[in-house]
């Protein structure tokens, strides 16, 4: 989810500030389920998918503001 405000400063220059969002409601990503029978934890999934960028499934906030002239 974003939002993004634009404000006007002058006739040539404007200001962005957007708010971004990652996993806004926090809902975990499971990965597969143990799926061998003799395990003790067939069925069980308590590992969350891991991100390409070493970071958490949780939820995540960004702030930024750019000047265009």
């Amino acid at each position: 989810m974003v939002l993004a405000k634009n404000t006007k400063l002058s006739e040539r220059m404007s200001l962005e500030f957007r708010s971004e969002f990652y996993n806004i409601l926090n809902h975990p990503n499971f990965q597969q389920p143990d799926q061998f029978i003799n395990d003790a934890t067939f069925g069980e999934s308590s590992a969350q998918v891991a991100r390409p960028d070493g970071t958490t499934g949780a939820r995540q906030l960004q702030f930024a503001m750019k000047l265009k002239f």
